[in-house]
Protein backbone atom coordinates (compact mmCIF):
# COMPACT_ATOMS: atom_id res chain seq x y z
CA UNK A 1 0.00 0.00 0.00
CA UNK A 2 1.08 3.35 -0.34
CA UNK A 3 1.52 5.45 2.41
CA UNK A 4 -1.36 6.87 4.45
CA UNK A 5 -2.00 9.31 7.06
CA UNK A 6 -4.10 8.52 9.98
CA UNK A 7 -5.49 10.44 12.88
CA UNK A 8 -4.16 9.27 16.32
CA UNK A 9 -7.02 7.06 18.03
CA UNK A 10 -5.55 8.61 21.42
CA UNK A 11 -4.04 12.21 21.07
CA UNK A 12 -6.42 12.94 17.78
CA UNK A 13 -3.04 14.19 15.91
CA UNK A 14 -2.31 13.19 12.31
CA UNK A 15 0.39 10.65 11.93
CA UNK A 16 1.70 9.31 8.79
CA UNK A 17 2.01 5.30 7.58
CA UNK A 18 4.70 5.34 5.46
CA UNK A 19 4.42 2.25 2.21
CA UNK A 20 7.44 0.31 3.47
CA UNK A 21 5.13 0.15 7.11
CA UNK A 22 2.44 -1.29 5.74
CA UNK A 23 5.12 -4.04 3.99
CA UNK A 24 6.48 -4.82 7.42
CA UNK A 25 2.99 -5.07 9.05
CA UNK A 26 1.72 -7.28 6.02
CA UNK A 27 4.63 -9.92 6.22
CA UNK A 28 3.82 -10.50 10.05
CA UNK A 29 -0.01 -10.65 9.82
CA UNK A 30 -0.80 -7.29 11.49
CA UNK A 31 -2.83 -4.36 10.86
CA UNK A 32 -1.68 -0.79 10.56
CA UNK A 33 -1.98 0.82 14.43
CA UNK A 34 -4.18 3.01 15.18
CA UNK A 35 -2.13 5.13 17.32
CA UNK A 36 0.51 7.78 16.81
CA UNK A 37 4.12 6.73 17.62
CA UNK A 38 4.46 8.44 20.51
CA UNK A 39 1.48 7.54 21.93
CA UNK A 40 2.37 3.82 21.24
CA UNK A 41 5.59 4.02 22.94
CA UNK A 42 4.09 6.25 26.68
CA UNK A 43 1.56 2.86 25.89
CA UNK A 44 4.46 0.50 26.17
CA UNK A 45 6.57 2.25 28.81
CA UNK A 46 3.54 2.00 31.34
CA UNK A 47 4.32 -1.84 31.25
CA UNK A 48 8.07 -1.56 32.86
CA UNK A 49 8.82 -0.20 36.04
CA UNK A 50 11.80 0.23 36.93
CA UNK A 51 13.18 2.51 39.99
CA UNK A 52 9.54 2.55 42.01
CA UNK A 53 10.54 -0.16 44.81
CA UNK A 54 8.48 -1.92 47.81
CA UNK A 55 9.22 -4.32 50.84
CA UNK A 56 6.74 -6.73 51.24
CA UNK A 57 6.91 -10.90 51.61
CA UNK A 58 7.05 -13.24 49.16
CA UNK A 59 3.61 -14.67 48.82
CA UNK A 60 5.27 -18.15 48.93
CA UNK A 61 7.47 -18.33 51.22
CA UNK A 62 6.82 -15.52 53.12
CA UNK A 63 9.82 -13.84 53.11
CA UNK A 64 10.64 -10.09 53.60
CA UNK A 65 11.58 -8.94 49.63
CA UNK A 66 11.82 -5.77 47.78
CA UNK A 67 9.24 -5.39 44.95
CA UNK A 68 8.60 -3.20 41.87
CA UNK A 69 4.61 -4.54 42.56
CA UNK A 70 3.32 -2.07 45.45
CA UNK A 71 0.82 -3.58 47.37
CA UNK A 72 -2.58 -2.88 45.56
CA UNK A 73 -1.27 -5.59 43.02
CA UNK A 74 -3.68 -8.23 42.61
CA UNK A 75 -1.56 -10.97 41.66
CA UNK A 76 0.62 -12.84 43.89
CA UNK A 77 4.76 -11.99 44.05
CA UNK A 78 7.29 -14.19 44.85
CA UNK A 79 10.90 -14.35 45.47
CA UNK A 80 13.16 -15.72 42.94
CA UNK A 81 14.08 -18.94 44.19
CA UNK A 82 10.39 -19.74 44.88
CA UNK A 83 9.30 -18.14 41.37
CA UNK A 84 11.89 -20.45 39.58
CA UNK A 85 11.24 -23.54 41.28
CA UNK A 86 9.35 -26.30 40.29
CA UNK A 87 7.19 -26.18 43.30
CA UNK A 88 4.34 -24.94 40.97
CA UNK A 89 3.24 -24.73 37.17
CA UNK A 90 1.87 -21.97 35.44
CA UNK A 91 -0.45 -23.89 33.71
CA UNK A 92 -2.42 -24.59 36.78
CA UNK A 93 -3.54 -21.22 36.41
CA UNK A 94 -4.98 -21.70 32.71
CA UNK A 95 -8.70 -20.74 31.68
CA UNK A 96 -10.41 -22.54 29.11
CA UNK A 97 -11.00 -20.59 25.86
CA UNK A 98 -14.62 -18.99 25.46
CA UNK A 99 -15.54 -17.31 22.57
CA UNK A 100 -18.38 -16.02 24.51
CA UNK A 101 -16.36 -13.28 26.52
CA UNK A 102 -13.98 -10.67 25.99
CA UNK A 103 -10.33 -12.33 25.46
CA UNK A 104 -8.11 -9.38 26.42
CA UNK A 105 -10.64 -9.42 29.79
CA UNK A 106 -9.93 -13.12 30.21
CA UNK A 107 -6.07 -12.74 29.48
CA UNK A 108 -6.48 -9.62 32.25
CA UNK A 109 -8.15 -11.90 35.00
CA UNK A 110 -5.32 -14.61 34.23
CA UNK A 111 -2.21 -12.78 34.97
CA UNK A 112 -3.44 -10.93 37.71
CA UNK A 113 -4.01 -14.53 39.43
CA UNK A 114 -0.71 -16.24 38.53
CA UNK A 115 2.85 -15.50 40.30
CA UNK A 116 5.15 -12.94 38.97
CA UNK A 117 8.99 -12.57 39.90
CA UNK A 118 9.56 -9.39 42.29
CA UNK A 119 12.13 -8.50 40.65
CA UNK A 120 14.08 -8.90 37.36
CA UNK A 121 17.55 -9.36 39.43
CA UNK A 122 19.18 -12.16 38.03
CA UNK A 123 23.08 -14.03 38.80
CA UNK A 124 23.59 -11.30 41.40
CA UNK A 125 25.25 -11.20 44.49
CA UNK A 126 25.12 -8.48 47.25
CA UNK A 127 22.44 -6.80 44.79
CA UNK A 128 19.28 -6.57 47.29
CA UNK A 129 18.03 -3.35 45.78
CA UNK A 130 17.97 -3.50 41.84
CA UNK A 131 16.07 -4.04 39.09
CA UNK A 132 16.30 -5.23 35.75
CA UNK A 133 20.06 -5.88 36.33
CA UNK A 134 22.19 -8.81 35.46
CA UNK A 135 25.41 -10.66 36.90
CA UNK A 136 26.75 -7.83 38.50
CA UNK A 137 28.24 -7.83 42.07
CA UNK A 138 28.08 -5.46 44.80
CA UNK A 139 25.79 -2.79 43.24
CA UNK A 140 22.95 -0.64 45.43
CA UNK A 141 19.74 0.86 43.48
CA UNK A 142 21.46 0.31 40.28
CA UNK A 143 18.58 0.27 37.04
CA UNK A 144 18.86 -2.00 33.81
CA UNK A 145 22.17 -3.41 32.88
CA UNK A 146 24.51 -6.20 33.18
CA UNK A 147 27.84 -7.07 34.42
CA UNK A 148 28.62 -4.18 36.68
CA UNK A 149 30.90 -4.19 40.37
CA UNK A 150 30.57 -1.68 43.15
CA UNK A 151 28.23 0.35 41.02
CA UNK A 152 25.68 2.82 43.06
CA UNK A 153 22.68 4.97 41.89
CA UNK A 154 23.09 4.26 38.21
CA UNK A 155 20.69 3.69 35.25
CA UNK A 156 21.83 0.68 32.46
CA UNK A 157 25.07 0.10 33.36
CA UNK A 158 27.45 -2.57 31.58
CA UNK A 159 30.47 -3.80 32.31
CA UNK A 160 31.06 -1.21 34.63
CA UNK A 161 32.64 -0.81 37.73
CA UNK A 162 33.91 1.14 41.03
CA UNK A 163 31.43 4.23 39.91
CA UNK A 164 28.18 6.10 40.86
CA UNK A 165 25.58 7.96 39.75
CA UNK A 166 25.54 7.24 35.64
CA UNK A 167 23.13 7.61 32.95
CA UNK A 168 23.56 4.99 30.63
CA UNK A 169 27.53 3.64 30.92
CA UNK A 170 29.01 1.35 28.83
CA UNK A 171 32.79 0.13 30.03
CA UNK A 172 33.20 2.68 32.38
CA UNK A 173 35.60 2.69 35.75
CA UNK A 174 36.01 4.76 38.49
CA UNK A 175 33.70 7.20 37.15
CA UNK A 176 31.21 9.55 38.47
CA UNK A 177 28.11 11.71 36.73
CA UNK A 178 28.61 10.91 33.31
CA UNK A 179 25.64 10.81 30.85
CA UNK A 180 25.80 8.28 27.83
CA UNK A 181 29.56 7.66 27.71
CA UNK A 182 31.33 4.27 26.71
CA UNK A 183 35.28 3.01 27.25
CA UNK A 184 36.22 5.48 29.74
CA UNK A 185 38.01 5.62 32.65
CA UNK A 186 38.57 8.26 36.02
CA UNK A 187 35.74 10.29 33.66
CA UNK A 188 33.59 12.67 35.33
CA UNK A 189 30.47 15.24 34.63
CA UNK A 190 30.73 14.40 31.00
CA UNK A 191 28.06 13.75 28.18
CA UNK A 192 28.40 11.59 24.83
CA UNK A 193 32.23 10.58 25.36
CA UNK A 194 34.27 7.62 24.35
CA UNK A 195 37.79 6.69 25.15
CA UNK A 196 38.57 8.96 27.59
CA UNK A 197 40.35 9.23 31.08
CA UNK A 198 41.34 11.57 34.26
CA UNK A 199 38.84 14.34 32.69
CA UNK A 200 35.99 16.04 34.21
CA UNK A 201 33.41 18.31 32.27
CA UNK A 202 33.54 16.96 28.82
CA UNK A 203 31.17 17.06 25.96
CA UNK A 204 31.38 14.55 22.53
CA UNK A 205 35.28 13.71 23.20
CA UNK A 206 36.62 11.25 21.84
CA UNK A 207 40.21 9.24 23.13
CA UNK A 208 41.12 12.44 25.57
CA UNK A 209 43.02 11.89 28.47
CA UNK A 210 44.00 14.78 31.31
CA UNK A 211 41.68 17.36 30.07
CA UNK A 212 38.64 19.56 32.19
CA UNK A 213 36.00 21.49 30.69
CA UNK A 214 36.00 20.87 26.91
CA UNK A 215 34.10 20.08 23.53
CA UNK A 216 34.05 18.11 20.27
CA UNK A 217 37.88 17.19 21.20
CA UNK A 218 39.38 13.88 19.29
CA UNK A 219 42.55 12.68 20.33
CA UNK A 220 43.47 15.57 22.82
CA UNK A 221 45.68 15.76 25.97
CA UNK A 222 46.54 18.38 28.34
CA UNK A 223 43.40 21.13 27.28
CA UNK A 224 41.43 23.22 29.91
CA UNK A 225 38.36 24.67 27.99
CA UNK A 226 39.08 23.69 24.87
CA UNK A 227 43.05 25.19 25.48
CA UNK A 228 46.09 23.31 25.00
CA UNK A 229 48.40 23.25 27.78
CA UNK A 230 52.02 21.60 28.25
CA UNK A 231 51.71 18.61 30.48
CA UNK A 232 53.41 20.74 33.32
CA UNK A 233 51.63 24.01 32.47
CA UNK A 234 48.45 21.79 32.74
CA UNK A 235 49.67 20.01 35.85
CA UNK A 236 49.77 23.88 37.67
CA UNK A 237 46.25 24.67 36.25
CA UNK A 238 44.49 21.63 38.10
CA UNK A 239 46.42 22.13 40.80
CA UNK A 240 43.89 25.17 41.31
CA UNK A 241 40.71 23.41 40.51
CA UNK A 242 39.29 21.88 43.56
CA UNK A 243 36.61 19.74 42.73
CA UNK A 244 36.56 18.61 46.19
CA UNK A 245 34.69 21.54 47.09
CA UNK A 246 30.71 21.81 46.55
CA UNK A 247 30.80 25.85 45.72
CA UNK A 248 33.50 25.47 43.46
CA UNK A 249 31.83 22.74 41.57
CA UNK A 250 28.35 24.05 41.34
CA UNK A 251 30.80 27.04 39.98
CA UNK A 252 32.41 25.09 37.31
CA UNK A 253 29.12 23.10 36.22
CA UNK A 254 28.00 26.44 35.43
CA UNK A 255 30.97 27.69 33.58
CA UNK A 256 31.06 24.87 31.21
CA UNK A 257 27.22 25.00 30.67
CA UNK A 258 27.82 28.34 29.30
CA UNK A 259 30.73 27.18 27.20
CA UNK A 260 29.37 24.15 26.45
CA UNK A 261 26.46 26.51 24.03
CA UNK A 262 29.50 28.55 22.65
CA UNK A 263 30.25 25.75 20.06
CA UNK A 264 28.31 23.49 17.29
CA UNK A 265 26.60 19.86 17.69
CA UNK A 266 25.95 17.36 15.12
CA UNK A 267 22.11 17.36 14.43
CA UNK A 268 22.25 13.49 16.10
CA UNK A 269 24.81 10.99 17.78
CA UNK A 270 25.05 8.86 15.08
CA UNK A 271 28.06 6.12 14.65
CA UNK A 272 28.51 4.06 12.16
CA UNK A 273 25.22 3.95 10.79
CA UNK A 274 23.72 3.72 7.40
CA UNK A 275 20.37 5.04 6.17
CA UNK A 276 19.04 5.79 9.98
CA UNK A 277 17.24 8.33 11.53
CA UNK A 278 17.59 8.96 15.19
CA UNK A 279 19.95 9.66 18.51
CA UNK A 280 22.54 7.72 19.96
CA UNK A 281 22.63 5.13 17.89
CA UNK A 282 25.70 2.44 16.99
CA UNK A 283 25.98 0.18 14.23
CA UNK A 284 22.99 -0.16 12.65
CA UNK A 285 21.37 0.31 9.20
CA UNK A 286 18.14 1.11 7.59
CA UNK A 287 16.49 2.21 10.95
CA UNK A 288 14.39 5.18 11.77
CA UNK A 289 13.45 6.63 14.65
CA UNK A 290 14.91 5.14 16.56
CA UNK A 291 16.65 5.94 20.05
CA UNK A 292 19.79 4.55 22.40
CA UNK A 293 20.73 1.70 20.58
CA UNK A 294 23.57 1.24 22.15
CA UNK A 295 25.03 -1.92 20.39
CA UNK A 296 26.01 -3.47 16.97
CA UNK A 297 23.64 -5.30 14.34
CA UNK A 298 20.04 -3.46 14.50
CA UNK A 299 18.64 -3.83 11.12
CA UNK A 300 15.22 -2.19 9.89
CA UNK A 301 14.18 -1.19 12.93
CA UNK A 302 11.54 1.37 13.52
CA UNK A 303 10.26 3.37 16.63
CA UNK A 304 12.27 1.07 19.04
CA UNK A 305 14.24 2.95 22.32
CA UNK A 306 16.91 1.06 23.80
CA UNK A 307 17.93 -1.94 21.61
CA UNK A 308 20.51 -3.26 19.41
CA UNK A 309 22.74 -6.14 19.74
CA UNK A 310 21.92 -7.85 16.63
CA UNK A 311 18.48 -6.83 16.49
CA UNK A 312 16.61 -7.38 13.46
CA UNK A 313 13.10 -6.44 11.48
CA UNK A 314 11.77 -4.88 15.08
CA UNK A 315 8.86 -2.02 14.92
CA UNK A 316 7.93 -0.43 18.35
CA UNK A 317 10.03 -1.83 20.82
CA UNK A 318 11.55 -0.72 24.23
CA UNK A 319 14.46 -2.02 26.40
CA UNK A 320 15.66 -5.54 25.71
CA UNK A 321 15.84 -6.08 21.95
CA UNK A 322 18.67 -8.32 22.52
CA UNK A 323 19.30 -11.08 19.74
CA UNK A 324 15.88 -10.41 18.31
CA UNK A 325 14.21 -11.26 15.09
CA UNK A 326 10.86 -9.60 14.12
CA UNK A 327 9.42 -8.32 17.06
CA UNK A 328 6.19 -5.49 17.05
CA UNK A 329 4.95 -3.54 20.16
CA UNK A 330 6.67 -5.12 22.70
CA UNK A 331 8.31 -4.45 25.97
CA UNK A 332 11.66 -5.93 27.44
CA UNK A 333 11.75 -8.63 24.73
CA UNK A 334 15.72 -11.31 25.01
CA UNK A 335 16.78 -13.55 22.57
CA UNK A 336 13.40 -13.99 20.99
CA UNK A 337 11.49 -14.02 17.82
CA UNK A 338 8.50 -13.60 16.11
CA UNK A 339 7.26 -11.86 19.70
CA UNK A 340 3.73 -9.83 19.39
CA UNK A 341 1.82 -7.66 21.68
CA UNK A 342 3.84 -9.02 24.69
CA UNK A 343 6.01 -7.85 27.64
CA UNK A 344 9.26 -9.39 29.56
CA UNK A 345 9.43 -12.42 26.76
CA UNK A 346 12.90 -13.73 27.12
CA UNK A 347 14.04 -17.09 24.49
CA UNK A 348 11.38 -17.69 23.12
CA UNK A 349 9.59 -18.08 19.39
CA UNK A 350 5.49 -17.19 18.14
CA UNK A 351 4.32 -15.43 20.94
CA UNK A 352 1.64 -13.41 21.31
CA UNK A 353 -0.38 -10.92 24.07
CA UNK A 354 1.39 -12.62 26.86
CA UNK A 355 3.24 -11.45 29.74
CA UNK A 356 6.82 -12.85 31.49
CA UNK A 357 7.25 -15.93 29.90
CA UNK A 358 10.56 -17.74 28.87
CA UNK A 359 11.73 -20.78 26.86
CA UNK A 360 8.95 -20.96 25.15
CA UNK A 361 6.95 -20.93 21.97
CA UNK A 362 3.96 -20.62 19.99
CA UNK A 363 1.68 -19.35 22.89
CA UNK A 364 -1.20 -16.95 22.72
CA UNK A 365 -2.31 -15.25 25.72
CA UNK A 366 -0.19 -16.66 28.16
CA UNK A 367 1.28 -15.89 31.61
CA UNK A 368 4.33 -17.06 33.54
CA UNK A 369 5.09 -19.77 31.41
CA UNK A 370 8.30 -21.60 31.37
CA UNK A 371 9.32 -24.25 28.89
CA UNK A 372 5.87 -24.19 27.07
CA UNK A 373 4.57 -24.74 23.81
CA UNK A 374 1.20 -24.51 22.33
CA UNK A 375 -0.75 -22.88 24.76
CA UNK A 376 -3.56 -20.32 24.87
CA UNK A 377 -4.30 -18.64 28.39
CA UNK A 378 -2.46 -21.12 29.90
CA UNK A 379 -4.27 -24.07 28.71
CA UNK A 380 -2.06 -26.41 26.62
CA UNK A 381 -2.91 -27.86 23.27
CA UNK A 382 -2.04 -29.95 20.30
CA UNK A 383 -0.14 -28.33 17.49
CA UNK A 384 -3.02 -29.19 15.23
CA UNK A 385 -5.31 -27.41 17.97
CA UNK A 386 -3.38 -24.21 18.44
CA UNK A 387 -3.02 -23.66 15.05
CA UNK A 388 -6.88 -24.07 14.17
CA UNK A 389 -7.45 -21.85 16.88
CA UNK A 390 -5.41 -19.02 16.97
CA UNK A 391 -7.04 -17.62 13.61
CA UNK A 392 -10.47 -18.11 15.36
CA UNK A 393 -9.55 -15.79 17.94
CA UNK A 394 -7.67 -13.23 16.37
CA UNK A 395 -11.26 -12.96 14.52
CA UNK A 396 -12.88 -12.87 17.89
CA UNK A 397 -11.16 -10.14 19.10
CA UNK A 398 -12.68 -8.27 15.92
CA UNK A 399 -15.67 -8.76 16.56
CA UNK A 400 -15.81 -8.55 19.96
CA UNK A 401 -12.66 -5.87 20.92
CA UNK A 402 -11.74 -4.41 24.34
CA UNK A 403 -12.96 -1.37 25.30
CA UNK A 404 -11.35 0.94 27.82
CA UNK A 405 -12.89 3.37 30.36
CA UNK A 406 -12.15 5.87 27.75
CA UNK A 407 -14.28 4.32 24.73
CA UNK A 408 -11.22 3.71 22.79
CA UNK A 409 -11.22 -0.03 20.78
CA UNK A 410 -8.83 -2.03 21.18
CA UNK A 411 -9.01 -5.30 18.50
CA UNK A 412 -6.64 -7.46 17.55
CA UNK A 413 -3.90 -5.92 16.39
CA UNK A 414 -3.58 -3.17 19.53
CA UNK A 415 -1.50 -3.14 22.40
CA UNK A 416 -2.85 -4.07 26.27
CA UNK A 417 -4.77 -1.24 27.43
CA UNK A 418 -3.01 1.28 29.73
CA UNK A 419 -5.39 0.57 32.23
CA UNK A 420 -4.30 -3.37 32.48
CA UNK A 421 -0.99 -2.51 32.98
CA UNK A 422 -0.07 -3.42 36.50
CA UNK A 423 1.84 0.23 37.47
CA UNK A 424 0.64 3.40 37.74
CA UNK A 425 2.27 6.02 35.47
CA UNK A 426 4.23 7.52 38.02
CA UNK A 427 5.92 4.25 38.97
CA UNK A 428 6.53 3.51 35.05
CA UNK A 429 9.44 5.30 32.62
CA UNK A 430 6.26 6.59 31.09
CA UNK A 431 6.93 9.22 33.82
CA UNK A 432 10.71 9.86 33.68
CA UNK A 433 10.60 10.57 29.62
CA UNK A 434 6.67 11.68 28.90
CA UNK A 435 5.97 13.63 32.58
CA UNK A 436 3.12 14.70 33.91
CA UNK A 437 1.44 15.95 36.73
CA UNK A 438 -0.82 13.74 39.14
CA UNK A 439 -3.86 16.12 37.65
CA UNK A 440 -2.67 15.69 34.06
CA UNK A 441 -2.15 11.86 34.42
CA UNK A 442 -5.60 11.68 36.34
CA UNK A 443 -7.92 13.77 33.78
CA UNK A 444 -6.25 11.44 30.51
CA UNK A 445 -7.34 8.28 32.99
CA UNK A 446 -3.91 7.18 33.77
CA UNK A 447 -3.46 5.47 37.28
CA UNK A 448 -1.40 7.23 39.94
CA UNK A 449 0.39 6.32 42.69
CA UNK A 450 0.39 8.36 45.52
CA UNK A 451 3.50 7.46 47.79
CA UNK A 452 2.46 9.28 50.86
CA UNK A 453 4.29 11.68 53.50
CA UNK A 454 7.78 10.77 53.75
CA UNK A 455 8.46 10.94 57.55
CA UNK A 456 12.04 11.33 57.67
CA UNK A 457 12.79 13.23 60.36
CA UNK A 458 16.48 14.82 59.29
CA UNK A 459 19.24 15.21 61.13
CA UNK A 460 21.03 17.75 58.99
CA UNK A 461 20.31 19.68 56.15
CA UNK A 462 22.22 21.09 52.88
CA UNK A 463 23.07 24.03 54.02
CA UNK A 464 24.89 22.75 57.06
CA UNK A 465 26.78 20.25 55.14
CA UNK A 466 30.92 20.76 54.96
CA UNK A 467 31.71 22.30 51.78
CA UNK A 468 34.31 20.10 51.33
CA UNK A 469 34.58 16.09 51.31
CA UNK A 470 38.56 16.55 53.11
CA UNK A 471 35.93 18.03 56.01
CA UNK A 472 33.41 15.58 56.04
CA UNK A 473 33.75 12.95 59.46
CA UNK A 474 33.20 9.93 59.48
CA UNK A 475 29.98 10.15 61.59
CA UNK A 476 28.23 11.37 58.12
CA UNK A 477 27.13 7.92 57.42
CA UNK A 478 24.87 7.66 60.25
CA UNK A 479 23.31 11.04 59.48
CA UNK A 480 19.69 11.40 57.44
CA UNK A 481 20.71 14.30 55.36
CA UNK A 482 17.81 16.29 53.61
CA UNK A 483 17.31 16.76 50.09
CA UNK A 484 17.43 19.98 48.75
CA UNK A 485 14.31 19.63 46.91
CA UNK A 486 12.51 18.65 49.73
CA UNK A 487 9.78 17.48 47.37
CA UNK A 488 9.22 20.52 45.73
CA UNK A 489 9.78 18.97 42.54
CA UNK A 490 8.46 16.00 39.95
CA UNK A 491 11.40 14.32 40.79
CA UNK A 492 9.76 11.28 42.90
CA UNK A 493 12.02 12.91 45.75
CA UNK A 494 12.35 10.83 48.92
CA UNK A 495 13.16 14.24 50.45
CA UNK A 496 16.08 12.71 52.71
CA UNK A 497 18.76 10.21 52.18
CA UNK A 498 21.83 8.91 53.54
CA UNK A 499 25.35 8.52 52.75
CA UNK A 500 26.67 4.74 53.15
CA UNK A 501 29.85 4.04 53.75
CA UNK A 502 31.26 2.63 50.69
CA UNK A 503 29.82 5.69 49.03
CA UNK A 504 31.72 7.80 51.18
CA UNK A 505 34.69 6.03 50.36
CA UNK A 506 34.08 6.23 46.74
CA UNK A 507 33.71 10.33 47.32
CA UNK A 508 36.94 10.90 49.37
CA UNK A 509 38.79 8.46 46.71
CA UNK A 510 37.57 10.77 43.83
CA UNK A 511 37.98 14.18 45.71
CA UNK A 512 34.04 14.93 45.48
CA UNK A 513 31.67 16.51 47.56
CA UNK A 514 29.01 15.04 49.50
CA UNK A 515 25.59 15.27 47.33
CA UNK A 516 23.22 17.51 48.14
CA UNK A 517 20.20 16.06 46.24
CA UNK A 518 18.33 12.71 47.14
CA UNK A 519 19.44 10.11 44.02
CA UNK A 520 15.93 10.28 42.88
CA UNK A 521 16.54 13.64 42.40
CA UNK A 522 20.12 13.50 40.84
CA UNK A 523 18.69 10.48 38.61
CA UNK A 524 15.98 13.09 37.09
CA UNK A 525 19.20 15.57 36.64
CA UNK A 526 21.19 13.63 34.43
CA UNK A 527 17.91 12.61 32.37
CA UNK A 528 17.48 16.24 31.61
CA UNK A 529 20.46 16.34 30.45
CA UNK A 530 19.65 14.18 27.24
CA UNK A 531 17.20 14.88 24.43
CA UNK A 532 13.49 13.69 24.01
CA UNK A 533 12.54 10.92 22.37
CA UNK A 534 11.66 12.93 19.55
CA UNK A 535 12.59 14.36 15.96
CA UNK A 536 12.15 17.71 14.46
CA UNK A 537 13.11 18.38 10.73
CA UNK A 538 14.98 21.63 10.98
CA UNK A 539 18.02 22.86 8.88
CA UNK A 540 21.97 23.30 9.34
CA UNK A 541 22.69 26.07 11.69
CA UNK A 542 26.03 26.90 9.38
CA UNK A 543 25.83 30.34 8.17
CA UNK A 544 28.93 30.50 5.97
CA UNK A 545 31.71 31.94 8.57
CA UNK A 546 30.15 31.52 11.18
CA UNK A 547 26.67 30.19 12.85
CA UNK A 548 23.63 31.61 12.90
CA UNK A 549 23.35 33.18 16.12
CA UNK A 550 26.83 34.58 15.85
CA UNK A 551 28.24 32.43 18.94
CA UNK A 552 30.59 30.30 16.88
CA UNK A 553 33.25 31.64 14.27
CA UNK A 554 33.87 28.25 11.92
CA UNK A 555 37.66 27.32 11.58
CA UNK A 556 37.87 25.93 8.15
CA UNK A 557 36.19 25.88 5.14
CA UNK A 558 33.20 24.64 4.75
CA UNK A 559 33.26 23.46 0.31
CA UNK A 560 29.73 22.18 0.68
CA UNK A 561 28.47 25.83 0.63
CA UNK A 562 31.36 28.37 0.86
CA UNK A 563 30.28 31.95 2.40
CA UNK A 564 26.35 30.68 2.27
CA UNK A 565 23.94 29.28 4.55
CA UNK A 566 24.17 25.54 4.28
CA UNK A 567 20.88 24.19 3.17
CA UNK A 568 21.51 20.59 4.27
CA UNK A 569 17.77 19.38 6.53
CA UNK A 570 18.10 16.86 8.65
CA UNK A 571 16.38 15.15 11.49
CA UNK A 572 16.86 15.76 15.21
CA UNK A 573 16.07 15.28 18.35
CA UNK A 574 17.28 19.43 19.29
CA UNK A 575 13.87 20.98 19.25
CA UNK A 576 13.77 24.91 17.38
CA UNK A 577 13.56 26.21 20.78
CA UNK A 578 16.51 24.91 21.93
CA UNK A 579 19.97 27.02 22.27
CA UNK A 580 22.38 24.96 21.05
CA UNK A 581 24.07 24.98 17.68
CA UNK A 582 23.34 21.85 15.58
CA UNK A 583 25.01 21.45 12.40
CA UNK A 584 24.53 18.70 9.85
CA UNK A 585 27.05 16.01 9.19
CA UNK A 586 29.43 17.53 6.62
CA UNK A 587 29.64 21.28 8.53
CA UNK A 588 30.25 19.51 11.86
CA UNK A 589 32.75 17.34 10.73
CA UNK A 590 34.76 20.51 9.23
CA UNK A 591 34.82 21.68 12.89
CA UNK A 592 35.29 18.73 15.02
CA UNK A 593 37.00 16.02 13.18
Amino acid sequence: MKEEKRVCGNCGKKFLVEEDDFGFYERIGVPAPTWCPECRMVRRMLFRNERSLYRRKCDSCGKGIVSMFNEDFKAPVYCPKCWWSDEWDALEYGKDLDFSKNFLEEFARLYQSVPSNNLISENNQNCDYVNWLLESKNCYLVFGGKRGENVLYSWRVVESKDSSDLYSADDLELCYEDVICRKSYQLMFSYECEGCSDSKFLFDCKNCSDCFGCVGLRGKQHHIFNIPYSKDQYEKEMERIDCGSFEKLENYKKKFREFNLKFPRKFASLTRTESVTGDHVFDAKNCSSVFDILAGGAENNKFVFRGGYGSKDVYDAIVGSIGVEQLYEVVSTLSSSQVLFSVAIWSCNDIQYSYNCHSCSHCFGCAGLRNREYCILNRQYSKEEYEKLVPQIKKHMDEMPYQDKEGRVYKYGEFFPPEMSPFAYNETIAQEYFPLSKSDAESQKHNWKDFGAKNYQPTVFPENLPDHINDVEDSITEEIIACKHQGACHHQCTTAFKVTPSELSFYRRMNLPLPRLCPNCRHYERLAQRNPLKLWKRTCQCNGEKSQNKAYKNTNIHRNHGNSSCSNEFETSYSPKRQEIVYCEECYNREVT
